[in-house]
């Protein structure tokens, strides 16, 4: 690790915000449910994590736009008005986190309430009125907490992290694993919205500012990380601008031409009407312009190879922070996938076996394939509960919009796809006919060939830790061999066999099947 790399906090340090660790044991599977409230300059979250502990879902997220910051700049003090609703969304979330049986909430604070004058009042008036203690946290930590967030959703991922609230901009640093240089401005949309000078002086005061942030963080031309509500707007309107298909924010992926871009089109748009269109709220739609400069000059001081959109930050950062080293190692897209399964799968432990069975058709492919092979089949049978005239499509949907980190758009799409498969021979005439084209042709091969193999695995038998037979594929002579046990042979029926003859099919081979006597039998 280099000298400017910043070693991680062990689970359970003394400046543990949560007041316990959340993980005592490093091999735990599931988290129990967890609260966090954050209080931004912008809004005020409340999010409720369950599920996988390596990939937490979100049992409860509720927002409050409140505009803590707006004005602070001129005044030196919380917005009056945003004060009273950020108080009453506390007590809100708070009753909600009693009734839920969670409660004490963990509540944090940003930028805004660190630095208004009356701060300090607001903490003391949520303690009276909550009994929640506000941990007031820093720029660079802050920094710090959204980068560890996207480590969170994106294991081994390296760059440059920019969170923007509505009172502050932070910079970290990522790379092996760890959280390097952090940096804090006071470049936030809501400070700048009251700036003297309009346009022209922003744009001169943000490249001020990112000019000296460049200098404290040196070269960053990887990948530009970039989290915060006001950068997903951003996302929201280039997506729509572009037409593209999948409206899934985490791991959006756009250049800085594509920015530049959208910025323009930002700037000549009516931008009630773009609001609507794109879903935004009123209050966040205000501060879109702004901030959709501060990210032009940004992207043009710093010149990031590809720019990706994180859902993750702060609040996930928190619970990153906590994890021993063990469980941060581990794939949150598996141990998601495993969590599914157990809770929702009707044979639990299957899908390792089914895994297992298909194998040889993949022995040849990349790690990151066979990443989604295991992770097809231990989902391969969750969504069971579907109307079978909808299991397909539940399947479809439910993979490209799930919960699930460490996966590119193009890795859902393929999930998707081969989890249609697994219940359906054909892809067309289905309502996600346009998002298959975010796949090359190749890869929506290998995705049915993938599906229509777990098609026919499940079909064969559900125990799991059932040895009935094996797949041996030859690519070269383009042969498959399905080698079965005698007595799997009541299970061959007509229906599996037509649905063998429809994997070979898929891979353009000739089919071989030959019953073999288990070495009990011999």
């Amino acid at each position: 690790m280099s000298d400017d790399m910043i070693p991680d906090i062990p689970a359970g340090a003394a400046n543990n915000p949560f007041g316990r660790p959340l993980f005592n044991d490093p091999s735990v599977r599931k988290l129990a449910r967890v609260g966090v409230v954050d209080i931004g300059s912008n809004s005020v979250r409340m999010v409720i994590f369950d599920g996988a502990a390596r990939s937490p879902a979100y049992f409860y997220n509720e927002k409050v736009m409140c505009a803590l910051g707006a004005g602070i700049s001129d005044t030196g003090r919380l917005n009056p008005e945003g004060r009273v609703r950020a108080l009453a969304a506390v007590a809100r979330f708070e009753a909600i986190a009693q009734s839920l049986g969670i409660s004490p909430l963990t509540a944090v604070a940003t930028a805004a309430v660190r630095d208004a004058n009356d701060g300090p009042d607001f903490c003391a008036d949520v303690l009276r009125e909550t009994g929640l203690t506000v941990h007031v946290i820093d720029g660079p930590e802050e920094a710090r907490l959204s980068a560890q967030g996207v480590l969170l959703g994106w294991p081994g991922s390296y760059g440059l992290v920019c969170d923007i609230g509505g009172a502050s901009m932070e910079l970290a640093e990522i790379r092996d694993g760890h959280v390097g240089k952090c940096v804090t401005s006071s470049l936030g949309p809501l400070k700048l919205q009251s700036m003297k000078g309009g346009a022209k002086a922003r744009k001169a005061y943000a490249k001020e500012v990112i000019a000296d942030l460049q200098n404290q963080m040196g070269e960053q031309k990887d990948r530009l990380f970039l989290v915060g509500g006001s950068w997903r707007a951003i996302a929201r309107i280039d997506m729509h601008r572009r037409g593209y298909p999948l409206h899934v924010l985490h791991e959006y992926r756009m250049t800085p031409k594509s920015v530049r871009e959208t910025v323009k089109y930002i700037a000549k748009s009516d931008i009630e009407e773009l609001r609507s269109v794109c879903r935004i709220s009123s209050a966040r739609m205000v501060l879109v312009p702004i901030a959709s400069e501060v990210l032009k000059v940004l992207i043009n001081r710093f010149k990031p190879k590809d720019i990706a959109i994180s859902s993750y930050g702060i609040r996930e950062g928190m619970l990153y922070e906590q994890m021993p080293q063990k469980l941060r190692d581990r794939d949150p897209l598996i141990e998601s996938a495993r969590f599914s399964e157990s809770k929702d799968a009707r044979t639990p432990g299957f899908g390792k076996t089914l895994y297992d069975f298909i194998m040889p058709l993949f022995k040849s492919a990349p790690p990151a394939t066979k990443r989604l092979v295991k992770a097809a089949s231990l989902l391969h049978d969750v969504s069971w509960r579907a109307h079978p005239d909808f299991r397909a499509e539940v399947c479809f949907d439910n993979s490209t919009r799930a919960n699930l980190g460490g996966l590119s758009h193009s890795e859902r799409i393929f999930l998707g796809l081969a989890l249609m498969h697994r219940y359906r021979n054909k892809r067309e005439g289905t309502r996600f006919d346009d998002l298959f084209d975010l796949l090359a042709p190749e890869q929506q091969i290998q995705a049915e060939i993938l599906g229509k193999a777990m098609r026919f695995g499940a079909m064969l038998w559900m125990e799991k830790d059932a040895q009935f037979g094996e797949f041996r594929w030859y690519p070269k002579k383009k042969i498959l061999e399905l080698r079965l046990h005698t007595s799997a042979r009541p299970l061959f029926s007509e229906v599996a066999e037509a649905r063998l003859k429809s994997l070979a099919g898929s891979l353009s081979a000739d089919l071989k099947v030959k019953f073999t006597k288990p070495s009990t039998e011999a």
